[in-house]
C-alpha cells in the first residue's frame, strides 16, 4: 500500500503543479491582451476624436466711415477729459491723439 499512496500523492503534485502553472499562464495572457486591447482602443480614440472646433469668425469691421469717425470724435473727447482730470500729461494726451488719429 504505501507504494500505491507514494504514485497517488506523486500524480497529485503532478497534477496540481500543472494547474497551478497553466493558471499562471492564462492570466499573464489575459493580463497582455487586456494591455493590448486597451492600447488599440486609445490609438482608436485618438483617431475618432474630432478634430479641435474652427477659431470663432473675426468681427466684422463696419463699413460706415461715419461711425468710424464717431467712434473716433467719441475717443478724442475721452482722451480730453482725462486730460483736463489730471490723469494724462500734456506728452501723453499727443500722443494717445497721434495714435488715434493715424
Amino acid at each position: 500500500m504505501p507504494g500505491l499512496l507514494r504514485g497517488v500523492a506523486r500524480t497529485a503534485v503532478v497534477a496540481g503543479t500543472a494547474t497551478a502553472v497553466s493558471n499562471r499562464v492564462s492570466r499573464r495572457q489575459q493580463g497582455r491582451w487586456a494591455a493590448q486591447s486597451g492600447q488599440q482602443q486609445g490609438q482608436q480614440q485618438g483617431y475618432q476624436e474630432a478634430p479641435p472646433p474652427p477659431p470663432p469668425p473675426a468681427p466684422a469691421p463696419t463699413s460706415s466711415t461715419a461711425d468710424d469717425m464717431t467712434n473716433k470724435i467719441d475717443q478724442l473727447k475721452q482722451l480730453g477729459e482725462l486730460k483736463t482730470q489730471g490723469v494724462l500729461t500734456e506728452a501723453e494726451f499727443e500722443e494717445q491723439k497721434r495714435r488715434l488719429l493715424a
